[in-house]
């Protein structure tokens, strides 16, 4: 692992004067998946946790990740897949604030924009969903895995060389559908923030879950990041109150190393910082 000193680093610029209205309206701009819907309720529930009398309201945008799901995350070149229809509903000033899986935001983001928060990060780590108990040593020899990751992809024949891995699109709920019908697959590798969130009534009967030891997360992965308007003091204001420093600081680390990497989700990189005994410890595939 990389050792370095922790410095402050939220990104969250600070508002021109703090006074707020008695009441306000922000509207959250979200991809339609149930994991982003489950998403953007997460951060209207803390909102109205610390605003009692905002009103939110939630807009629904589809992405190019959503409209063409033919495309290869690990072919494509495209960055911005699930997010460039957010960021120009937001330019735009359709939507006031828009809500990402960190992990899907390239790390050069268009100028004018800002996160306005970072909520505190879910468990980062990838689960193998199978049909067998035992996690990734359960699996028979010469399995069919899918992913459409090619970081889990790397990592995952590097503890399993034996493994066929197939590539598979599509929201988790689907997914995992797929992986329950099709005698030919025999598991899935998700992410466990994203399932936890979901809720484990979407695993269908018959499937196991396991986390897989070993294999280091996408940069931001279990993160969400709401965005907004650099000029938008109030939206920034209101949002600073669901902002989690800690996360900030270590995610900022993870994509500062993907961005010297020149990366994307089409590149097996990963990153995963911690804040260890004042220290940020940050762990990295290829290792730095």
């Amino acid at each position: 692992p990389c050792l370095l000193r922790m410095t402050s680093t939220a990104g969250i610029p600070e508002p021109a004067c703090s006074c707020l209205k008695s009441e306000g309206h922000i509207v959250l701009g979200t991809r339609g998946s149930d994991l982003a819907l489950a998403q953007t309720q997460i951060v209207a529930e803390k909102l109205r946790a610390a605003h009692p009398r905002l009103n939110i309201e939630k807009r629904v945008i589809k992405t190019t990740g959503d409209k063409r799901l033919e495309l290869s995350l690990s072919g494509s070149l495209e960055r911005g897949l699930f997010t460039k229809e957010l960021e120009e509903a937001l330019l735009a000033g359709s939507i006031h604030a828009a809500v990402h899986s960190l992990k899907d935001l390239p790390t050069e983001r268009p100028d004018g924009l800002v996160f306005g928060a970072i909520l505190k990060r879910a468990d980062p780590s990838d689960v193998l969903v199978s049909k067998r108990r035992g996690g990734l040593a359960g699996l028979p020899i010469e399995a069919c895995v899918a992913t459409s990751s090619p970081r889990r992809k790397v990592q995952i024949l590097l503890l399993r060389e034996d493994l066929r891995i197939v590539e598979m699109r599509g929201n988790v709920p689907t997914r995992l559908r797929k992986l329950a019908a099709d005698p030919s697959l025999d598991g899935i590798l998700l992410a466990k923030a994203g399932l936890d969130r979901l809720g484990r009534e979407v695993i269908p009967a018959g499937l196991h879950v396991a986390v897989v030891e070993r294999i280091l997360p996408a940069p931001g992965q279990g993160a969400i990041a709401v965005e907004c308007r650099e000029s938008d003091l109030e939206s920034i204001e209101l949002l600073r109150a669901v902002h989690h420093e800690a996360t900030a600081i270590c995610v900022a680390a993870e994509r500062d190393f993907l961005r010297a990497q020149g990366g994307g989700c089409h590149v097996a990189i990963a990153a995963w910082a911690t804040i260890e005994d004042g220290r940020l410890i940050l762990r990295t595939f290829p290792p730095s």
